[in-house]
Parts: C-alpha cells; structure tokens; sequence
C-alpha cells in the first residue's frame, strides 16, 4: 500500500515515501520487518471520526493501567491527520534490538501483554485499533532519535499539537 493514498499530502518534513511495510499490527509477525534500527509511523486509515473504547486493551506493564479517559482522548485527537504516532527503535546497548523487536513490543503491549511499551498507549483506546497501518523507515543508529524529533516537531508545526499518541517532542 503506498503511503500516499493512506496520509495524503504532508508538509516536506513529513515526508513518508521512505517508508515500507504499511501494515496492520496483527500481520507485524509476518511482516518483513528489518532488524535494525529506525523510525516507524502509526497511521489510522480513515478520516471517520473516531469511537474511542472506555477501557484500554493494552497490557499493564508494572501493574499500570495506560487507560486515559475518553474526555481526554477527544481532546488530543488531530481530526486534519490519519498520522497518530511517530516513534524510534534503536539497538540498544546489546545491539540486538531495532524495528523488529520495538514493533513486536509494541504490537504485544497492544493485545494485552504486560510488555514495556507504554508510549503511543493511546491508540489501543481506538475502536479500530486493529485496522491502524505501521510502517517503518531503517536509519543509522545515532539518527533515530534525531529523525523521531524532527518528524514530530514537524507535525506540531504543521498541526499545532502532537500527533494524538504522542506524550511529548
């Protein structure tokens, strides 16, 4: 799927033509997802207004509860973006970790696995969390980060907020 037809336009600095894989998160074990480390975007590719559960799904890491309420949830929702989080993966002092491992994280936090992966908690509250499209851009390690925060400064930018499940620049 090209993400042209999922995001429409966006400002340059938003650019996700370098972006793969376009996946649900229930297809990431399949998915070819690359080892290394790198950006991803969580899009929802609808512009419907969108239902938001009472209860989060996602797992309880450390006992906490990442359920927000729905108030709240409205109140962060970007209705000009299907782009609801930017996130980073590095390899981590083991050199082992990267996309693959931070999206399986990711993905595992989200049906219900007490697993450390707490940012972007918001879009498990979305009813249709099971349709949002991942994709992922592989970067040299020490630019992760650096990638991350210009994407999301962008967005802010562009949008004035944060993308929805994103807690901060």
């Amino acid at each position: 799927m090209r993400e042209s037809r999922v995001v429409g336009d966006l400002p340059p600095e938003l650019d996700l033509s370098p972006f793969s894989g376009w996946v649900r998160f229930p297809e990431l074990p399949r998915a070819d997802v690359p080892r290394g480390p790198g950006v991803y975007v969580v899009v929802r590719p609808t512009d419907a207004p969108p239902q938001f559960l009472d209860v989060s799904p996602a797992g309880r890491f450390k006992g906490i509860d990442g359920t927000e309420p729905v108030a709240d949830l409205r109140d962060r929702w970007v209705s000009e973006s299907r782009v609801m989080y930017i996130g980073k993966a590095n390899v981590g002092r083991s050199g082992r970790r990267g996309l693959r491992r931070r999206l399986d994280e990711y993905r595992r936090y989200g049906a219900g696995a007490p697993v450390a992966h707490s940012g972007g908690r918001r879009i498990w509250q979305l009813a249709d969390h099971g349709d949002l499209l991942v994709a992922w851009r592989e970067t040299p390690d020490a630019d992760a980060a650096a990638i991350e925060t210009a994407m999301i400064a962008a967005f802010r930018r562009h949008h004035g907020r944060l993308p929805f499940a994103n807690a901060r620049l």
